[in-house]
């Protein structure tokens, strides 16, 4: 009895030391392995198999989706509310159709031409001018879940590079859709949808690259750039070339047949409100970072917007002697297109002077400058995005300062930054011009850019659509 009472206590005694064996082995085996799969962060430095910063990503993730939220609903809306009746399912189907078609050809192939190194074109280095095409088709892109991995674009380097697309993604879509404030109520759907693919491969796509791209000819951050023009978040890029594009768009087109007011103010009040909150995620959220650069972004996007919005409200007073709902929202939004490329740049005394210029200048582009010349720019996309872009691209050279974005402006002793602003707005410009008329042309022999008069006459929705707005 003893001798069974033993062997099974000794048996029982066996087991549990090879049990508690197992457990410290494993135990001591795990922080060695933990050591062999440590993932490091991603930042300035490493940027291969790294693991994103939570922080940056969460505010990135936030930044791109009221982004997105400017151009649906927030544009259509906007221009929406100051077409007429009869235009008015034309108008918003084209920010949404937009947005539709730059996001599929931002997977296919514009996102590596605007935002990854550029090489070789027959021998010549063509980094300067378009990206390269190891992204095509967004391949490539590291975003191992399992082991928190990834390999960040070098130009957002503590965020996933799947977010980085999207959050340029919403840029590309916004630049293409601003464009149709000029040719409102008188271009062809089909048309329109050439038009505006084509510009955003020949236009938007080098562009972008020039400013932005880490080989671009005029990134500041690139040490072999022919010219350090300051872009924070799309002055250049988004405004003055959007803006471009439709006055060419609308010189083309010619005139519309006969004009009217808006169908709904407070259709273009909400459109403005929306873009002004979107605005923070645009500007703030060109940090790439969750840190005080963002801060000030967010603060002199505040400051100038209000400031714009308020100044255009007192000149239209004055000249018109009566304050407008559209005139207000006017406003707002060049405040919003004249402190884009300085919101990373400039202080909250600038951002105020920024936003008084935006208000006088933009004014007078949307009523003298229009009527003086006899274009037909329909929303004033020329009279605001360009020329508010830009007015804060060269006012970027003027009150940049060193402390919050490195690069001192004309206040600070640094008189060269202002030449080098105008040339990065000059050649947006002019190269903007030849190519969109190009494609314009183009188009209009292929299928036409025009609707027939009596389209026109009758409204596109019914026509186009084939609804109605009641």
């Amino acid at each position: 009895m003893t001798s069974k009472t033993f062997s099974r206590a000794g048996l029982m005694a066996l087991i549990l030391g090879v049990f508690l064996g197992i457990c410290v082995n494993v135990s001591s085996f795990t922080p060695s392995h933990a050591q062999e799969v440590e993932t490091l962060s991603c930042d300035s430095k490493v940027q291969k198999e790294c693991s994103p910063n939570s922080g940056d990503t969460a505010w990135m993730l936030t930044s791109t989706a009221i982004v997105l939220m400017m151009t649906i609903p927030g544009l259509g809306l906007f221009y929406g509310g100051m077409v007429r009746k009869k235009n008015v399912g034309d108008t918003v189907m084209t920010s949404f159709a937009i947005t539709c078609l730059i996001s599929i050809l931002w997977v296919l192939f514009t996102y590596s031409l605007a935002f990854r190194e550029g090489g070789n074109v027959f021998g010549y280095d063509m980094g300067w001018f378009i990206g390269g095409l190891d992204r095509v088709g967004l391949q490539d892109i590291l975003s191992d879940i399992a082991s928190s991995k990834g390999n960040p674009n070098p130009l957002a380097p503590t965020i996933p590079e799947s977010v980085y697309v999207c959050f340029q993604l919403t840029f590309a879509i916004i630049t293409a859709a601003l464009i149709a404030g000029s040719f409102a109520e008188r271009m062809k759907f089909s048309a329109m949808m050439c038009f505006i693919g084509l510009w955003a491969i020949f236009v938007y796509t080098p562009v972008a690259h020039w400013v932005w791209g880490p080989d671009g000819m005029f990134n500041w951050a690139n040490a072999h750039s022919f010219v350090n023009v300051l872009d924070f978040a799309g002055g250049t890029v988004v405004h003055v070339n959007s803006g471009t594009a439709g006055l060419m768009c609308c010189l083309v087109l010619g005139r519309r047949k006969d004009t009217g007011p808006a169908h709904n103010i407070v259709l273009t009040f909400i459109g403005a409100s929306l873009l002004w909150v979107g605005w923070f995620g645009f500007n703030a959220g060109s940090a790439v970072t969750a840190g005080m650069q963002a801060g000030m972004a967010m603060l002199v996007t505040q400051v100038a917007t209000a400031t714009a919005a308020f100044t255009w409200m007192m000149v239209e007073w004055i000249m018109r002697g009566k304050p407008t709902v559209i005139g207000i929202c006017s406003g707002a939004v060049a405040g919003l297109v004249a402190i884009t490329p300085a919101s990373g740049y400039v202080g909250p005394l600038g951002a105020l002077w920024i936003g008084i210029a935006a208000g006088i200048v933009c004014y007078w582009a949307c009523t003298g400058l229009k009527h003086r010349f006899g274009y037909d720019d329909a929303l004033d996309a020329f009279g605001v995005h360009a020329i508010g872009g830009a007015t804060g691209a060269l006012l970027t050279g003027v009150f940049a300062v060193k402390q919050y974005g490195g690069t001192p402006g004309l206040l600070e002793g640094n008189a060269m930054q202002v030449v080098n602003q105008a040339i990065g707005v000059g050649t947006v410009f002019i190269y903007d011009c030849i190519v969109t008329l190009i494609i314009l042309k183009l188009v209009d022999l292929v299928i036409g850019l025009r609707v027939p008069e009596e389209v026109e006459r009758d409204g596109l929705d019914l026509a186009l659509h084939g609804e109605t707005v009641q």
